[in-house]
């Protein structure tokens, strides 16, 4: 299988933190740049803008706008990644979309990730609709470690 890779070069390199989104004139134009690319008609290249967004992106509006902007995208995916980054600067902003990605099928695997990691007893029930045996054990096992998060209201995931 080959490697997952945005079609644009600048997210590649975004996506690995090589692209400075604070501190000066050039890397707010690479900000705009990277929200840009969070409504592109390319999945890859939403999906690889958001994940950067999260992960490098400087914690202000404009970033979680756009965030919040991403978590209704039309695939799981983006959705994932946003929420993801999302419930890492603010549960109350992310339980809601949590709550929302949950009833629908398939989710992103951000979607689990963030509800470890807000770890709030109201996501017990949506969970363990997800909680089966699959060929995917890592996602079993994700699912399984954001229930018990929720249960004992303690995060368990961090981000890698």
């Amino acid at each position: 299988m080959e490697d997952y890779l945005p079609k644009s070069e600048f997210l590649g390199l975004a996506g690995s933190g090589g692209v400075p989104l604070a501190g000066s004139e050039f890397a707010d134009g690479n900000l705009k740049l990277l929200i840009s690319f969070t409504r592109d008609p390319d999945k890859s290249n939403r999906d690889w803008a958001t994940m950067a967004l999260g992960m490098y992106g400087p914690d202000t509006q404009i970033t979680r706008d756009a965030l919040i902007a991403a978590a209704d995208d039309e695939d799981c995916d983006v959705r994932g990644e946003a929420i993801e980054a999302l419930a890492e600067r603010d549960a109350s902003i992310a339980l809601p979309l949590v709550q929302r990605d949950l009833s629908r099928s398939p989710c992103g695997y951000g979607v689990f990730v963030a509800a470890a990691l807000i770890a709030d007893s109201s996501l017990i029930e949506p969970l363990t609709k997800f909680d089966r045996d699959t060929d995917a054990g890592w996602m079993d096992e994700l699912i399984r470690d954001a229930i018990r998060a929720c249960q004992l209201g303690d995060p368990r995931v961090q981000r890698c």
